[in-house]
């Protein structure tokens, strides 16, 4: 899915260029992202571009599946994905002070080309939450651990800091020693 921005700016908002594609984008996904992504599965890409101003917007509504490792214990997680996308495409450098900072805007000559597959998988790597757990891990299922390792909460870990913080009495005498003799 790639298209002139040349073409794409000849469409109005009353008459916009409407698309609706399943995209595979698997083989794109494993080749730039190996370490976050398992599997996908295609992607149902839909949506409308059009021209204001000699700009093009391009709303599109994204949905697919992924298999990502889980954040915890690496265990493949299915994750279903369903966003909508809103992109700006301007001729100019200028043109893209138009928009505001949460915006997403790409500043393109009349011959380059917008690469809908391309956006799309940008923003399915974007939509990954940072953590996912499996449903195993969510329902509470105990911490993974190895020999001489494991994973902890925070509470664990609070726990075991607050016990190794613990002083063996007989070694309280120690910690006044200084006092004594800075007082002089």
């Amino acid at each position: 899915m790639k298209w002139y921005f040349r073409d794409l700016q000849k469409y109005s908002d009353t008459d916009p260029f409407t698309f609706n594609e399943n995209l595979q984008i698997k083989a794109d996904l494993l080749d730039r992202y190996a370490d976050e992504v398992i599997d996908a599965s295609d992607f149902k890409v839909e949506g409308t571009a059009f021209a204001d101003q000699g700009d093009v917007i391009i709303d599109s509504h994204i949905v697919g599946k992924l298999v990502v490792p889980s954040s915890r214990s690496l265990t493949p997680v299915d994750l279903p994905l369903d966003f909508t996308v809103e992109e700006f495409y301007v001729p100019t450098k200028a043109a893209e002070s138009r928009y505001g900072k949460d915006d997403v805007v790409f500043v393109l000559d009349e011959d380059d080309m917008v690469d809908m597959q391309r956006a799309v998988v940008d923003n399915v790597i974007l939509h990954i939450p940072m953590h996912v757990l499996s449903p195993e891990e969510l329902a509470g299922k105990e911490m993974p651990s190895g020999n001489d390792w494991d994973v902890m909460t925070v509470d664990d870990y609070s726990k075991q800091k607050a016990e190794l913080k613990t002083v063996d009495p007989r070694l309280a005498e120690l910690k006044n020693f200084f006092k004594n003799r800075d007082s002089k």
